[in-house]
């Protein structure tokens, strides 16, 4: 029990920012259960009383009855519940989904930390289902764990209290067994449900990852012949993932179904005990038929238990996969402060890295160093070591050997913030989100006036093109950047980047994708905005000298290790 309390508690301890909201949510949730209690069992009083009043007249006792205080609790009743059950789902549902949305923005923190061997050992699509499917999971502990329980124990209180004015046996016995089934639909179902509902995370996941596989291959194992093997393993795993979930699904009918006969069975057992009661006279019979409508009513608060508690190894597995995120985020060393004007260059001495299950060294014993405001260009063809060069530096990895300085300090070292605003990369995937263009470049500085935003559009050649656009500078670019073109994101991206203040500049292929005289362009702008920067390029071959000015170094790089060239190229 401690450990699932471990797991669970960082994700409690995020409750403590909206606990207002949930509180809220549970009173509103306990009104709608109290206002269909109260309405169903002050409905059978009602018509009971006015049945046995009517039969009095029948016979010519005189008898009266109020019909105008209880008609007015009805439809008190009646409309305070329509209106607390709207007013509960949608306050709920949007509490819940902007502690989801809350949740996402924490999580997606997380992965932003993370180094790339970390981010490697899982495929993209993992990370994307901590990012949506495991956070959706918790939607049922938040939504269906924590507060139909707590509704369902003080509702069956205050029911159970109210029928002990006049039938307290009656109220001992429906508060035991009440009490028992409370149990029973919590813990143990959450105990029964266990295994089967914390399996089937395991295997929605493992099943995508073959379907993706099959997709993504298809290629491949149609040319090997091995479609047909494969496909048999998706069928065998979906097949057992379709077994474990008709296991979850039975063991869930069956908590309804005990819930319902339970319920039922209380309801029989309280109108035998409050029938002996009415035959001895001490209570009336539309105190019997309310006592009796009443105890049904609590079925309406137990009846959500069974499908909350039946999945929570789920909510449990979303969870533990979640935490473990933040114990792979490794929080960086205290900030640096006093580096001097000496030292904020950058310095590779003796550095190997080799990856996990390599036969080989990524870098095989690199060393240069680049003093502070002077440029370096590295050639290489692909897979020769420049993306692992590049990720050392920006702090991405960690070397196997040998030391990284930029900025008088080892990259891991420098805090995640001071990282983020003195060093600056453009790398060659572009990372563009689905919103208006001047919202994607005021990722980098939110403060950015319009103005600003066109000076650094024309610094890449963008802002004639941008112009002719209706929404300009509102025009959606698209999930990815899909609706520019490979060189127009690569320019977006660039710009983005020129609206920052960085020390350091790596730029991998910065004239990808765009013709020469555009090249010409970007490479005048660049060349006044690095100014006073130190730069490091990266490029598979130095084909055009004239786009990168003033390059005080050359190195090579070839299968890891790093190589002297003079600064023609030659």
């Amino acid at each position: 029990m401690s450990v699932i309390y471990r797991q669970f508690l960082p994700w409690l301890r995020l409750l403590t920012r909206r606990r207002r909201a949930l509180m809220l949510g549970a009173l509103l949730a306990g009104a709608t259960f109290l206002s269909g209690v109260a309405l169903l069992g002050l409905s059978g009083w009602f018509i009971t009383a006015s049945a046995l009043t009517g039969l009095a007249l029948a016979v010519g006792l005189s008898v009266s009855l109020d019909v105008y205080v209880p008609g007015g609790g009805i439809r008190f009743f009646a409309l305070s519940r329509t209106v607390s059950r709207y007013v509960e789902r949608v306050y709920n549902h949007n509490s819940v989904l902007a502690l989801l949305a809350e949740l996402r923005f924490h999580v997606f923190g997380q992965l932003t930390r993370l180094d790339d061997l970390t981010l490697g050992r899982q495929r993209a699509s993992d990370w994307l289902t901590r990012l949506t499917t495991d956070i959706d999971t918790l939607d049922n502990f938040y939504l269906r764990v924590l507060i139909p329980p707590l509704v369902a124990l003080l509702g069956s209180v205050i029911v159970v209290g109210f029928i002990a004015f006049w039938l307290p046996g009656v109220a001992l016995f429906m508060a035991t067994v009440l009490g028992l089934l409370w149990v029973i639909t919590t813990l143990g179902l959450a105990a029964w449900g266990w295994g089967q509902s914390y399996r089937h995370v395991e295997n929605q996941e493992m099943l995508r990852h073959l379907v993706v596989d099959q997709v993504q291959g298809s290629a491949e194992l149609t040319s090997y012949r091995s479609h047909r093997w494969h496909r048999r393993i998706v069928d065998a795993h979906e097949h057992r993932a379709l077994h474990n979930q008709r296991l979850v699904g039975s063991r869930l009918a069956l908590g309804n179904a005990l819930v319902a006969a339970v319920n039922s069975l209380i309801a029989l057992a309280v109108l035998w005990v409050a029938g002996e009661v009415f035959v001895q006279g001490q209570v009336s019979g539309p105190i019997v038929v309310m006592a009796v409508l009443m105890a049904l009513g609590v079925n309406e608060a137990f009846s959500v238990l069974p499908n909350a508690f039946v999945r929570l190894g789920a909510s449990y597995a979303a969870a533990e996969r979640l935490n473990k995120l933040a114990q792979a985020d490794t929080a960086p060393m205290a900030a640096t402060a006093g580096s001097t004007a000496s030292d904020r260059g950058v310095s590779f001495e003796h550095v190997s890295l080799c990856y996990p299950d390599a036969l080989d060294l990524a870098l095989d014993d690199v060393s240069f160093h680049l003093p502070a405001g002077q440029r370096a260009v590295i050639t290489g063809m692909s897979g020769a070591g420049k993306s692992t060069l590049a990720s050392l530096l920006m702090g991405r990895l960690v070397a196997t050997r040998g030391t990284v300085h930029v900025l008088g300090k080892a990259p891991a070292e420098l805090p995640t913030a001071y990282r983020a605003e003195h060093l600056a990369m453009l790398t060659q995937q572009v990372d563009l989100f689905d919103d208006s263009l001047a919202e994607n470049l005021r990722i980098a500085d939110p403060s950015a006036t319009d103005e600003r935003l066109w000076q650094v559009l024309g610094d890449v050649a963008l802002a004639d093109w941008v112009q002719q656009l209706p929404k300009a500078l509102d025009t959606p670019v698209g999930e990815k950047g899909q609706q520019l073109s490979g060189g127009q994101a690569r320019r977006v991206a660039l710009a983005r980047l020129m609206l920052r203040d960085p020390d350091v500049v790596i730029l991998d292929e910065p004239f990808a994708s765009v013709d020469a005289a555009t090249a010409r362009h970007v490479a005048t702008s660049l060349d006044r905005w690095l100014a006073t920067r130190t730069v490091i390029y990266f490029v598979h071959q130095l084909d055009q000298p004239d786009l990168l000015p003033r390059i005080d170094y050359h190195w090579h790089l070839d299968a890891g290790k790093l190589n002297a060239t003079s600064t023609d190229g030659s």
